[in-house]
């Protein structure tokens, strides 16, 4: 049995267009958007304890480590093992970070997800992808996407996933430097929370400009740098934000592109953004290690 994994991506996400359509008595907002995997993300490393204690060994600023989302995958993980050898073990977990807190890139959900996927595999805790999502869900609407493995168009609260077809492009990525509260966005009176829902193939036929982001008027509205970079980019295309916020992001068919994009951001854009750019990826790079 292996003991250690190291450098687990845990990829980013966009939200190609984000619908709310609606609002449950409990007050969880009724989602359609289609998630899209990139090449960027943190990355996790692995080893095995054997005396069942679960720690996080990298410092990350304003994360407890008892409230990280990555402890509690490895602990909730461990509540649901199937074998008795996998209740006894533990783990160290170390993170290089490289996504933004509220930034609407999935961050926090990825982390969980690359946890639930690795430690799955090394504790040989015997829990297949559906089984894993289902746990997922108790952590975050979006950590079953990750489990899933591969873009998808969403719905419900975002656990409801029928996979899809997205284009092979890049994207430039804006990190405007502020962050972007996903509760305090949902609550906002002004958001639009009645669009018509749309199906599957309504943005299989579509080109990329298709839909749009509800959250992002709210957004841009508390946080004016959102609004700056989203203005500053749509010089160059279909500019929007994902998420909740606050990052902003433009598709481009060629890398060549992207770099020219890449080169006047950071050049004339503002000092206080962070820009990257990535390519659109089918698959999360760990789905070998689970069973459909």
């Amino acid at each position: 049995m292996a003991t250690t994994l190291n450098n687990c991506p845990a990829p980013a996400k966009l939200n190609l267009f984000l619908h709310v359509t609606g609002r449950r008595p409990d007050g969880y907002h009724l989602l359609q958007t289609v998630f899209q995997l990139l090449d960027h993300g943190d990355r996790l490393h692995f080893t095995i304890r054997e005396d069942g204690v679960v720690r996080r060994t990298t410092d990350v600023p304003g994360v407890p480590e008892e409230s990280d989302l990555i402890v509690r995958a490895a602990r909730l993980l461990k509540s649901a093992a199937k074998s008795d050898r996998a209740e006894k073990l533990g783990a160290e977990i170390s993170i290089d970070k490289r996504l933004p807190m509220g930034g609407g890139l999935g961050g926090g959900s990825s982390d969980a997800a690359t946890t639930l996927i690795a430690l799955n595999h090394l504790w040989q805790t015997g829990l297949d992808r559906r089984e894993l999502m289902k746990l997922g869900l108790q952590l975050g609407a979006d950590v079953p996407f990750f489990i899933f493995g591969r873009n998808a168009f969403a719905e419900g609260v975002g656990e409801d996933l029928a996979a899809v077809d997205t284009p092979d492009c890049w994207y430039v990525v804006i990190e405007p430097g502020v962050s972007a509260p996903t509760a305090g966005i949902f609550s906002d009176p002004g958001l639009t929370r009645n669009t018509n829902p749309v199906k599957i193939s309504d943005f299989s036929k579509a080109s990329n400009c298709f839909g749009k982001n509800d959250l992002q008027v709210v957004a841009t509205r508390l946080f004016p740098p959102i609004a700056e970079a989203i203005e500053w980019l749509q010089q160059f295309g279909n500019a929007r934000m994902t998420g909740s916020g606050a990052c902003v992001f433009c598709a481009f068919s060629h890398e060549h592109d992207a770099d020219e994009v890449l080169q006047a951001a950071r050049e004339t854009g503002s000092r206080q953004w962070k820009v990257w750019k990535a390519k659109a990826i089918e698959h999360h790079p760990l789905s070998h290690l689970l069973e459909s």
